[in-house]
C-alpha cells in the first residue's frame, strides 16, 4: 500500500489545522465585533454574505489558474492575503471599512482554500483519496470545534486587538508550514488555453450543493431551535464535532477499499434520518441523537463526495474540480441560510429541519442516477 502519511502531507495537515482555527476564531466573534463598532444585525448578515459571495465568485478563476501556473504562487498569495486581512481587522473602525476588509479576506479565503484542496489531493495516493480526504477534513473538524471558543476566550479575557493578532501568528505558522511542502504537480506548458469548468464534476457538485444546504440548517438554525428548547446548543455542537472526528477517516478508508457507493448512500440515508430526528425532538436527547446520527452521515459523505471529484479528473484538471467542489459547498450553505431562514420565518423550525432532509434526498437521488452511472463510465465503484 503507498504511503499516506508523508512529510508534505503532516505539513498540510498541521498547516490547514492553524489557517482553520485562525477562520473558526471569528465564527463567533465578528458579530459580537460588528456591534462594537456600532453595526446592528443587517451588518452582521451583509459582512457574512459579502465573504461568501467574493469566494463563489474568485474560486472558479482561482481553479483554473492553479492548473495553468501550478500550486505553489497561489498557495503563498492566498495565505499572505489571508494574513495581512487579519491584521488589517485592527484598523476597522466603521462598517463600510469592514464590507471592503471582508471582501479582501473573502478573495484570500477562496485562493488559499482552493489552493490547499488541490494540493492535498496532488500528493495523497491515488489508492487512498478516501482516507487521505477524511484525515483533511478531520484537521478542519479539529478547528471548528477548537477556533470559536479559543476566539471567545481571547475576546472575553483580552480585547479583540489580541484576537486578530493571534489569528495573524496562527495564519502566519500556516504559511510558513507550506513552504516545506513538495509540490508534485508541474503546470502543462502545451495547454492551449485556462479551463474554468469540468463538466465530469458537475452531478458530483450538484449532489454536494444538496447536502451543503441541510449542512446550512445545523449550523445557522440549530442554535436558535435549541434556544426555542431551552437546551444548550453546545452539547449538540460538542457532540456532532466529536463525531465527524471519528466518522471521516473511518468512511474516507472504506470508500478506498469499497468504493464511493458503498459510503455515501449510506451516508446520505443517515443524514436524512438525523433531520427528522431533529425535526420531532423536543429536548435534549432527540437532539444528541441527531447530532450522533447527523455527524456519522455528513461526516462519512463529504469527505468522501471531495474524494469523487478528484477522481474523476485527470491531474491537470483538479484545480478546477476542486474549485468545482469548493464552489458548490458555498453556494449550498449560502443558499441553505437565505432559502431556509425565509422558511423559518412564515414556519416552523420543525418545517425547516424537514424540508433540509428532503434537501439531502435530493443529493441521494443525484448520486444515484447520475454519479453512479459516471462513476462506472470511468470504471470506478
Amino acid at each position: 500500500m503507498e504511503r499516506l502519511w508523508t512529510r508534505s502531507f503532516i505539513l498540510m495537515i498541521l498547516g490547514t489545522f492553524f489557517l482553520f482555527t485562525a477562520f473558526y476564531m471569528l465564527y463567533p466573534t465578528l458579530p459580537l465585533f460588528i456591534k462594537h463598532i456600532g453595526g446592528n444585525e443587517t451588518h452582521v448578515g451583509l459582512s457574512m454574505g459579502i465573504f461568501m459571495l467574493s469566494a463563489v465568485i474568485l474560486r472558479p478563476v482561482i481553479g483554473g489558474l492553479l492548473d495553468w501556473f501550478g500550486r505553489r504562487p497561489f498557495i503563498i498569495l492566498g495565505l499572505s492575503l489571508f494574513t495581512l486581512a487579519m491584521y488589517m481587522y485592527n484598523w476597522v473602525n466603521g462598517i463600510t471599512a469592514l464590507i471592503w476588509l471582508r471582501m479582501l479576506h473573502g478573495v484570500s479565503w477562496a485562493i488559499s482554500t482552493t489552493a490547499i484542496l488541490t494540493v492535498i489531493a496532488d500528493i495523497v495516493p491515488t489508492t487512498r483519496y478516501g482516507e487521505g480526504m477524511g484525515w483533511f477534513g478531520t484537521a478542519m473538524t479539529l478547528a471548528m470545534a477548537i477556533g470559536p471558543m479559543l476566539g471567545m476566550w481571547v475576546v472575553q479575557n483580552l480585547s479583540y486587538h489580541a484576537l486578530f493578532l493571534f489569528a495573524v501568528a496562527l495564519s502566519i505558522t500556516a504559511l510558513l508550514l507550506k513552504f516545506g511542502v513538495k509540490m508534485l504537480f508541474q503546470p502543462q506548458s502545451d495547454a492551449k488555453r485556462i479551463e474554468f469548468f469540468e463538466k465530469p464534476v458537475l452531478s458530483v457538485a450538484v449532489s454536494v450543493l444538496f447536502l451543503f444546504i441541510s449542512y446550512a440548517s445545523i449550523t445557522t438554525f440549530v442554535p436558535l431551535f435549541a434556544d426555542l428548547l431551552k437546551v444548550n446548543s453546545g452539547l449538540f455542537f460538542l457532540v456532532y464535532s466529536a463525531t465527524l472526528f471519528l466518522s471521516r477517516p473511518i468512511a474516507g478508508k472504506l470508500s478506498d477499499q469499497y468504493g464511493e457507493m458503498f459510503v455515501v448512500v449510506p451516508a446520505l440515508l443517515i443524514s436524512i434520518l438525523a433531520l427528522i430526528v431533529l425535526s420531532v425532538s423536543t429536548g435534549l436527547f432527540g437532539m444528541l441523537v441527531s447530532a450522533v446520527l447527523y455527524g456519522i452521515g455528513f461526516g462519512s459523505a463529504q469527505p468522501v463526495l471531495q474524494a469523487t471529484i478528484v477522481r474523476l479528473v485527470p491531474p491537470d484538471r483538479r484545480g478546477v474540480a476542486n474549485a468545482s467542489f469548493s464552489t458548490a459547498t458555498d453556494l449550498g450553505i449560502g443558499l441553505g441560510a437565505i432559502i431556509l431562514g425565509w422558511i423559518s420565518k412564515y414556519t416552523s423550525y420543525q418545517i425547516l429541519f424537514t424540508i433540509s432532509a428532503v434537501s439531502v434526498i435530493f443529493s441521494l437521488l443525484v448520486f444515484v442516477f447520475f454519479v453512479k452511472h459516471l462513476l462506472k463510465s470511468k470504471g470506478l465503484r
